[in-house]
């Protein structure tokens, strides 16, 4: 910024397992959110080194990059980031699409997991048309029909009230238990960090 350097994270060294459910918390600017970014291959750290799977992202290029996010990882925003003129169906399967799945086994396998979260009788829908908890719903399955190693949650219950947050969460518990996925969410919500199998805190760009 400018003739000043600011770090957003210092000295951070993490090895994360296959299969568990981590929370990152911390104090607004501790780094959670570019530690989050970095893990999701969408910001390249200035120094150090990212492993997935025990591959080395760290020196891909943008395309590579770009393969590793769609296949590897599931994202999960804040403010749902589902395309307004899709149907709930459509918001879905177009994640498998993009990978290149054929239109009926991407059309099958997002109606299967839309009923999993419990919107099988709203396909035809459009996000408009649901409430937070439901297109918060709509997400979670777009995220997890691609079967990706790792689920990056980025406050997922930031627009939901208390009990919608709570469910959502429960979901994610549900299919880090069934499906074995990785689950990693920034939460401010200490409550829901603690549904989490593990908490990282980080303060000043450190984990503390």
């Amino acid at each position: 910024m400018g003739h000043t350097t600011v770090r957003a994270l210092r000295g951070v060294n993490l090895i994360l397992q296959k299969g568990k459910y981590y929370s990152i918390v911390g104090p607004s600017g501790s780094g959670k959110s570019t530690l989050l970014h970095i893990l999701g291959c969408m910001d390249v750290p200035s120094a150090g080194e990212v492993q997935i799977n025990g591959r080395q992202v760290g020196g891909l290029s943008e395309k590579e990059l770009t393969a590793v996010r769609a296949r590897e990882i599931g994202f999960v925003f804040q403010s749902f980031h589902l395309n307004p003129i899709l149907t709930v169906h459509e918001n879905v399967a177009i994640a498998l699409r993009f990978l290149g799945v054929g239109k009926n086994e991407a059309n099958c396998r997002a109606s299967e997991w839309l009923d999993r979260v419990g919107l099988g009788s709203r396909l035809g829908h459009y996000p408009s048309e649901l409430s937070g908890g439901e297109r918060q719903r709509v997400a979670v399955a777009r995220a997890i029909v691609k079967n990706p190693t790792l689920i990056l949650a980025d406050e997922p219950t930031g627009n939901l009230d208390s009990k919608t947050g709570q469910e959502i969460v429960e979901l994610l518990c549900e299919i880090n238990r069934q499906a074995g996925t990785t689950i990693i969410q920034v939460t401010h919500d200490r409550e829901i960090a603690e549904m989490s199998d593990e908490i990282i805190s980080l303060r000043d760009g450190v984990v503390v």
